[in-house]
């Protein structure tokens, strides 16, 4: 009976988790996508890297919703049996809150160890190879990304670029440039245009055919004007060759090997991703109490609450170990600790352990 009743519940809030994380994870990943998109549009990022970015970002979504899919679950799943009256069949049969946890932390501590590995390995990888995709972004010749009649910038002279015609090989038709130097602009107008490595690593030359260059400081009467049959202009590309990863996207190892209040935030952060699922569930038991009947969806607003209150104060107690506030020692373990002990204090409250507690010993030996 104990086996069929854990299966009933271990099935009723792994399908119910299941299904909240998906319906989030879309939700996350419809916003994220249109980012990527606009980043794309804005040429601030490879159109063939859009998949790619999106798959490591659904990584990292993963960790935020593991754990609240698990708590919700938890908390749907109870509801249903509060309100259905099976929880009042259970508690007859003498199921106590031990049969309870036994199948929920069972699927708990799976989760735990799925997104414990997501938030030590993998994510670090994931946000690592976007931070390269975006710097490989803007080490590529931004004119590679550029399409016909959309404005561009390119290089780090403050210049853009505008083309009629992009053709397949990079040949550029009727072209417009802008570029500023100081108070001086200078204006390029030409039939076409086509770009070249320079001798020198990151220096892109840009060669124009059959224009005008026009230049001066806008306000003053003073332009020189330039017709040209081919002209050529060198531009420097962003140098991100000495940028350095951010700590999102450094190995679990090496921020352990790291003395730097900073990366122990980090570190205890990625820790505190699969602590909190476990506390989660533990507290998702006492919160998902109801009277039967009771709507399904009546608990989950202050599960909400307490969620918002729990991943709050985790960001503020990053923030103070990351300034030094507080001790690495007490870190971000006091927040976890709080959470479990009101879960256990909300258990002994429920099954009335705190009245027992009150009788007096001859109380307690009546019949």
């Amino acid at each position: 009976m104990s086996s069929i009743l854990s299966r009933y519940i271990l099935k009723e809030t792994a399908l119910t988790w299941l299904a909240v994380t998906l319906v989030l994870l879309l939700i996350l990943l419809t916003n994220q996508f249109a980012q990527v998109l606009g980043d794309a549009a804005a040429a601030k990022l490879p159109k063939d890297a859009v998949l790619a970015v999106m798959g490591f970002s659904s990584i990292t979504y993963l960790t935020i919703l593991m754990p609240l899919g698990m708590f919700l679950s938890v908390m749907l799943a109870m509801a249903r049996f509060y309100r259905d009256s099976e929880m009042a069949a259970m508690m007859a049969s003498g199921v106590g809150p031990l049969a309870l946890y036994r199948p929920l932390i069972t699927f708990a501590l799976v989760l735990a160890a799925t997104v414990g590995y997501l938030s030590m390995d993998l994510v670090p990888r994931a946000t690592q190879r976007v931070q390269i995709i975006s710097e490989e972004a803007k080490q590529r010749a931004e004119l590679g990304l550029l399409e016909a009649g959309r404005f561009v910038s390119f290089g780090t002279d403050n210049a853009v670029m505008y083309a009629e015609k992009v053709s397949d090989s990079g040949r550029l038709t009727n072209v417009f440039v802008q570029r500023r130097r100081g108070e001086t602009v200078e204006l390029i107008l030409a039939e076409q245009a086509a770009q070249q490595n320079g001798d020198d690593a990151g220096v892109r030359i840009l060669t124009f055919y059959n224009g005008r260059r026009y230049e001066g400081v806008p306000g003053s009467h003073e332009f020189r004007v330039i017709k040209f049959e081919e002209h050529g202009i060198p531009y420097a590309m962003p140098d991100v060759t000495s940028s350095e990863l951010a700590l999102e996207s450094q190995a679990t190892l090496d921020l352990f090997a790291a003395d730097d209040p900073a990366a122990a935030a980090e570190l205890q952060w990625r820790i505190s991703v699969p602590l909190t699922l476990l506390v989660l569930t533990v507290l998702a038991v006492p919160l998902s109490r109801s009277a039967p009947r009771e709507g399904r969806y009546s608990r989950i607003t202050v599960g909400i609450l307490v969620y918002v209150i729990y991943a709050n104060l985790l960001g503020a107690a990053k923030v103070w170990v990351e300034q030094g506030v507080v001790s690495q020692a007490v870190g971000m373990w006091w927040v976890h600790a709080l959470f479990l002990l009101g879960a256990i204090g909300m258990l002994l409250h429920q099954y009335g352990i705190f009245s027992n507690l009150k009788l007096t010993p001859q109380a307690r030996l009546l019949p």
